[in-house]
Formats: structure tokens, C-alpha cells, sequence
């Protein structure tokens, strides 16, 4: 009998389309949209028994191994993080296996919000959609500051970027971040108060850790320009609840883009970002593209098949 291999929270069933999910006749793979609505969750999850995780967006903790009992793999795309109990895991006596992931395509939705705001496009869409023309005055990024608070891959890709676009570049982050953007030729802010008040833009690219939760306060935001823009494709919980919202409300910084929210996903259109008019929201698209999903997918996918053929050399939780 095949192994039951299941992928929830597939919210646009987008794994339906990556035939190498189903050419392995050992495995039969299916997936599920949003696991809180699908009725079909339950009986599901019963049969699974190994789950291919969509980044961060399934919560497995002991309530959820209890709906899982024939489960034996975790397959991560991408490096595991905090969705994912370790200690309960092991106790369950479930394998944790991580997977690869990629810079490029958070980067290149990073930069397309960075101009989408700064040209207000989705508004001038909006209005001429609507019988208005030229509604907007934007402002073009050339010669503005950019501020990347994070240098890792991604990081350092938007400075790629931004440099094409001859954009002013300067790094904030861990020693690490600043010795390594220095070692690159980059401007390295004099410290955290100058990096915020003197960026036009800034765009976020530190990973989710103990010392990064909530790093970003109400003090820093406060620092902003008033036509400063905020961007965020990596992480709200790296910003101090409520810190952004009540900055944006004291109009320092004047715009934010967002791609990440402290729930997800976001159904509710009252939510306060999408009825704010200086911020663009996108619903997570970061590594939402087709060239990531082949390459997250199919190095989960072959974890699995690693794992059920008797190699558990990847497992993490060993």
C-alpha cells in the first residue's frame, strides 16, 4: 500500500500542478486548502503519515499530533522554524527533516513593492480602472536612502538591486550584518537611531529568532521621515505588536508595504492595514512562485522518499 503523503494548507492547491508529486507509485500524495476550513482536514490528517510543510504556515504542536496518529515524517520546505515543536515531535516520535530555499524570489516581491509604493501604482491601477486618470504624484527611488535592516541573502540581493537603481545604500543588523556589508563597500549606519532617521526606505530582512522578536520598536519607527516607506517581507513578529500600526497612525513613517501579518492568512477585509490608504498589502507572495515551489517541493519530496527507503541521515531530531 502506498504511503500517505499529505500537504496542508496548500491554500491554492498549487502542488497539484508539480507532477513529480505523483510519478513514485510508493507514495500517493494529496493536498488540502486552509486546514481550519476543509472538511475533509480531519480524516486527512488520520492517514497521513508524512506531512511536506508550506514553510510556516502549519502549526504542529501536541494538539495537532493528537489529530495525527500514523504520522512518522515531517518534511520542511525550507529551514524549519518556530511552527514546528521540536521537543513535542520527538516525543511523538516523529522525524523532522528540513529542506533548501531561495533568496531570489522574496527578493524580487521586496523590490516590486519598494516601487509599486513609491510609484503608487496600485491606487493609479485602481482609479483608472474606475474612469480617473493620473490620480497620483509618486517618487521615484534614485538617489533616496535605502536601509536594509538584515544582511543575509536576500538582504544582500535588494542591495544589488537598489544599487542598479542608484539608490544610496546603508546596513543595520548584527555585528555579523555590519561586518560583512562593510567588507562589501556599503555604508554602515553610525548606529541604529541614524540608520532609521535617515533612510527613506527601509526593508526588513532579519530572521525570526529569540533576539529578533519584536527588535523593531515604537521608538525606532518613531525616528522615520514622514514620507519615509516601511517594508516587511519577512516577518511581523519582528516588529513590537501594535508598533507599526501606531506609527503609521502618528504618520512616521508616512507608508509601509507589508507581505507578512501576525495571522494568516488574512480574510478579514476590516483588517486595520487594508483600510489604511499609505499601505500596500500583498498576501504573503514572498516565495509564493512557480520556480521556488519545483525547487522546495521536489527537495521535500525526495527527503521522504530518503527517509521511507531507510536513510535518516537528514533528520534533525535524531
Amino acid at each position: 500500500m502506498a504511503i500517505q503523503v499529505l500537504i496542508p494548507d496548500d491554500y491554492q492547491l498549487a502542488t497539484q500542478q508539480l507532477r513529480f508529486l505523483r510519478q513514485n507509485d510508493q507514495f500517493h500524495c494529496s493536498a488540502l486548502g486552509d486546514l481550519s476550513k476543509e472538511p475533509q482536514a480531519e480524516s486527512a490528517l488520520f492517514s497521513a503519515q508524512a506531512l511536506i510543510l508550506i514553510r510556516e504556515r502549519t502549526v504542529v504542536d501536541e494538539a495537532f499530533l493528537r489529530r495525527t496518529p500514523n504520522l512518522k515524517l515531517i518534511s520542511q520546505t525550507g529551514k524549519l522554524a518556530r511552527n514546528v515543536d521540536i521537543d513535542v515531535c520527538t516525543r511523538a516520535g516523529v522525524a523532522i527533516v528540513e529542506g533548501v530555499g531561495s533568496p531570489v524570489a522574496p527578493a524580487e516581491l521586496t523590490w516590486l513593492l519598494i516601487m509599486a509604493s513609491r510609484r503608487k501604482l496600485v491606487s493609479s491601477v485602481n482609479a483608472m480602472k474606475e474612469g480617473r486618470w493620473q490620480t497620483e504624484i509618486g517618487s521615484a527611488v534614485n538617489k533616496q536612502v535605502l536601509g536594509i535592516l538584515g544582511y543575509g541573502k536576500i538582504g544582500k540581493r535588494i542591495a544589488s538591486y537598489a544599487q542598479a537603481f542608484d539608490m544610496q545604500v546603508q546596513v543595520w543588523g548584527s555585528e555579523r550584518a555590519r561586518q560583512e556589508a562593510h567588507a562589501a563597500g556599503l555604508r554602515v549606519a553610525e548606529n541604529r537611531e541614524h540608520f532609521f532617521a535617515t533612510s527613506d526606505v527601509i526593508t526588513v530582512h532579519q530572521r525570526l529568532v529569540a533576539q529578533t522578536e519584536g527588535n523593531i520598536t515604537s521608538a525606532d519607527l518613531a525616528l522615520m521621515k514622514t514620507d519615509a516607506l516601511f517594508v516587511n517581507t519577512s516577518r511581523a513578529e519582528l516588529v513590537a505588536e501594535g508598533a507599526l500600526y501606531h506609527a503609521l497612525c502618528q504618520g512616521r513613517p508616512g507608508y509601509a508595504a507589508l507581505d507578512v501579518y501576525e495571522q494568516e492568512p488574512v480574510y478579514n477585509t476590516h483588517n486595520p492595514y487594508l483600510e489604511m490608504p499609505n499601505v500596500l498589502c500583498t498576501p504573503h507572495l514572498g516565495y509564493v512562485e512557480a520556480t521556488s515551489y519545483e525547487l522546495y517541493f521536489k527537495t521535500a519530496f525526495d527527503n521522504v522518499v530518503r527517509f521511507f527507503a531507510g536513510d535518516t541521515s537528514q533528520v534533525i531530531n535524531r
